[in-house]
Parts: C-alpha cells; sequence; structure tokens
C-alpha cells in the first residue's frame, strides 16, 4: 500500500527560551547543517552558541507566534490536511526538528498498511542542511523500525514548470497595485564549502559567476544553480525586465563564507540607488517561517526605511495556497498511479 510523508523544517514547541534551546540544539547538532567533526560541532554549539542564542531568538519567535502555534507547524498542517482531501492515498507530516517527528509520520503510515513511502521534503532547491538530512534521517529509521517499507523520493522541483507557475501567480497576485521599483528573490543562504561539498563531479562548482549557467550534472544536487534558475524561470513567466528585479542570500552565520550578495547588505544599500518601494518574495520555503517573517516582514522592512526606503512589501510563500496544493496533489496522484 502507498502512502505520503511531506516533511518540513520544524520548528520550537513555544517561544521561550526553554523550549528553543533544545530545538537549536537538534537543529545545529545535525552534521548536515553544520558540518564540522563531532567534538568541534558540540563546542561551538554547547559550549558557545546555545549560551545565549536560545533567549535572543525565543525573542524573534515571540514576535511572529501566532494563537495556533508556530506559523510554519500550523501552516504545514493546513497544506496537509487540503492536500490529504485531494488524493486517495494516505498523507501524514513531519518535521525534521521537533514535533510532529519524522518517525512518529512514519509510524502513523505504517499503522495504516503503508509499505511504500512518497518522501516528500518540502523545499524547492536540493540543499544539505535541508534534503539531504531529511533523507538520510528517515532511511536510518527505516531500516531500524521499517525494514519492509520502500522509499521514492521527491526531487528538488525548483524547475517543475507547474509549481514555477502556482509561484509566478502567487507574486503577481501579492504585486497587484503596489506599483513596486525592485522585485526582490531572498533565498536561504549556506556555507560556500556545502555547494562544493554536493558537486558530484567534483571540479565544476567554482562559484565564479559562470558554473551555475554552464550545464553540468552538478546543477542536480547545486543549490546555488537551482535558485538562480528558480529566479529566472519565474522572471520570465511574468515579464520583469533586467534591472528591475535581484537575487540574494539572506540568514547567514558567522564566520564562514556564506553564499553571497547578501540579502540585509543589498536592502541597506537599495534606497540609496534609488529604490524606494521595494517587494521581497522567499522563494527557498514553501511555508511562512521565522526567516520570512521575522527575519524579511520585520527586519528587512524596518532597515530598508531607516535607510531611506518608503515602501516594503514582504510577499508571502505558497503556503496552503489552493492551487500549490492542486499541484502536490496531481504529483501524489501521478505517483501513486503508477504500478
Amino acid at each position: 500500500m502507498k502512502g505520503v510523508l511531506l516533511v518540513n523544517l520544524g520548528s520550537p514547541e513555544s517561544p521561550t527560551p526553554k523550549d528553543v534551546k533544545p530545538y537549536l540544539d537538534e537543529f545545529l547538532m545535525d552534521k548536515y547543517v553544520i558540518d564540522v567533526p563531532f567534538l568541534l560541532r558540540a563546542i561551538l554549539v554547547r559550549g558557545i552558541i546555545l549560551q545565549t542564542r536560545p533567549k535572543k531568538s525565543a525573542a524573534a519567535y515571540a514576535k511572529i507566534w501566532w494563537d495556533e502555534g508556530s506559523p510554519l507547524v500550523v501552516i504545514s498542517k493546513r497544506m496537509h490536511k487540503k492536500v490529504q482531501k485531494l488524493v486517495e492515498v494516505p498523507v501524514s507530516l513531519a518535521m525534521r526538528y521537533g514535533n510532529p517527528s519524522l518517525l512518529s509520520g512514519l509510524q502513523e503510515l505504517h499503522d495504516k498498511g503503508v509499505n511504500e513511502v512518497l518522501l516528500f521534503p518540502l523545499y524547492p532547491q536540493h540543499a544539505m542542511a535541508s534534503t539531504t538530512t531529511i533523507l538520510e534521517l528517515a532511511e536510518e529509521l527505516r531500516k531500524k523500525h521499517f525494514p519492509e517499507m520502500k522509499f521514492t523520493i521527491v526531487p528538488a522541483f525548483y524547475n517543475k514548470p507547474d509549481y514555477l507557475q502556482n509561484l509566478a501567480d502567487s507574486i503577481k497576485g501579492h504585486l497587484e497595485g503596489y506599483d513596486y521599483d525592485h522585485l526582490l528573490f531572498s533565498y536561504h543562504g549556506i556555507p560556500e564549502r556545502h555547494i562544493r561539498k554536493t558537486d558530484i563531479t567534483k571540479s565544476h562548482c567554482k562559484i565564479d559567476g559562470s558554473c551555475c549557467n554552464t550545464p553540468s550534472p552538478a546543477h542536480e544536487f547545486c543549490y546555488r544553480h537551482q535558485c538562480y534558475e528558480t529566479t529566472k524561470q519565474v522572471v520570465k513567466l511574468l515579464g520583469i525586465p533586467e534591472g528591475k528585479y535581484s537575487q540574494t542570500f539572506q540568514s547567514r552565520l558567522a564566520g564562514d563564507k556564506w553564499l553571497t550578495p547578501y540579502t540585509d547588505v543589498e536592502v541597506n544599500k537599495m534606497p540609496e540607488k534609488g529604490i524606494k518601494n521595494l517587494a521581497v518574495v522567499t522563494p527557498a520555503f514553501v511555508s511562512d517561517c521565522l526567516e520570512t517573517l521575522e527575519e524579511i516582514a520585520m527586519e528587512a522592512n524596518h532597515e530598508f526605511k531607516a535607510h531611506g526606503g518608503e515602501n516594503f512589501k514582504a510577499i508571502p510563500c505558497l503556503n496552503d495556497d489552493d492551487e500549490w496544493c492542486k499541484t502536490v496533489g496531481t504529483w501524489i496522484s501521478d505517483w501513486a498511479a503508477k504500478k
């Protein structure tokens, strides 16, 4: 029997330091997120970051928290509910960190008699710190608890025409009536070394401005290429002229060289370039979360205006948009119909 597991990032149980600390520990101790040897990672995370970060992060979460709970989890549940109504196979929801856990999601499917699972990471672009960590943990759990289960993986869907159309339509709808000077595509940042580590050719990804545009098997797992390709296809669908849009990367940690240009740096420069009305979209996420609601809609908005900007529009993620849910439902039904 076939079934589906939708997997998103996850969230703390509450916006308090007490609940944020174990969540951050699980997240930052992941070897695919901070990819250094265990001992060094433990010193860095448990000895330094977790001494101060939980309080700061809890304050940020408190600013965006909804009555029903974490926006990311609430939105994911709404999407899950809509998708389940559109398909005939059982669909479960899990988070990579926090609850509902990957184990509980797989258990739920197992209890319904499912032995063939479509594992669906809710990330349009492939990255070590998002996609790979889901697939590795799911495989560990399968071997340990559900050896009879078989997995089919949904690959990065950044270039799927129906996803791109959903994204373009959503952006277009939210820009209606807003006379913007510039549309910024802000993607979650990752360290440059992650790009090189996921390069299956071991030689293509030089991050030099040309490698992402030169066809290569490396692009199947190259986050940077997939982000630029998403932007390229969406602006083509929307007919946005060169110069009226750009792409940046947000949410970096100090210390390493992360993908550039940085969102905060670029946003702060825009008003002096004559960009007074800015719109920002965050296509690395399908669900609104801390990085979109606090970092962009609040912080970037505030900084943009403090530097002379006038109007700022944060475009919501696809969330539980009906057309997006229909697309996901179609992908699932197509898979379920295969013998």
